[in-house]
């Protein structure tokens, strides 16, 4: 873990960003706008192998609003965390399970992006680490998360990073609406 650098994504690093993501956009054409756009929106970007959906986080980070962080190994690209108010993530925002708890302002992490060859190696542990530092650093005194409930590592949901992984990060969890859904996880800072 100590040879992982991690820092925000910014415009330069939209071919690093691109080659992370690969072909199939990290997960099904998802370019982690998923959490970002309405559902009307998020469909009509997955068509034509994603593009609508690339062309906003292209957007993003060529605007420089920093839609997440990345991890790089020896200057390879090896992971992704998706952090930033949570106001940025309307999905949060309107969900009957996540919705905000409360009127505090918090940040949130939504989405890793870990390719295979990486998984296990301790890239989503780093990642969480640096956003816990990136909002901080940013004057942020609340972050979220809302990982999988999952006790199986190879569940198919577990993008969103799992409870054990945020409790040793500090979080706890603040909130559960339903008994087998997401829950929300939070860490003071």
């Amino acid at each position: 873990m100590n040879d992982l650098h991690v820092g925000p994504v910014r415009s330069g690093d939209w071919d690093h960003l691109a080659r992370l993501f690969g072909d199939n956009g990290a997960y099904a054409n998802c370019w982690c706008m998923w959490w970002r756009l309405r559902a009307a929106d998020f469909n009509r970007g997955v068509k034509e192998r994603g593009a609508g959906n690339r062309s906003a986080m292209r957007a993003l980070v060529d605007d420089d609003r920093v839609p997440g962080l990345i991890a790089w190994r020896d200057g390879d690209p090896v992971g992704w965390v998706s952090v930033a108010p949570r106001t940025e993530f309307p999905r949060v925002e309107r969900s009957p399970v996540l919705q905000p708890v409360d009127s505090e302002q918090a940040w949130a992490v939504v989405c890793f992006y870990i390719p295979r060859s990486e998984r296990g190696r301790g890239v989503a542990t780093a990642l969480l680490d640096a956003a816990v530092a990136y909002v901080s650093g940013r004057g942020g005194r609340l972050l979220e998360g809302y990982p999988s409930p999952a006790g199986d590592r190879r569940a198919p949901d577990l993008y969103t990073g799992t409870e054990s992984m945020f409790a040793r990060a500090g979080f706890t969890e603040v909130a559960r609406r339903r008994p087998t859904s997401r829950s929300i996880w939070r860490k003071r800072l």
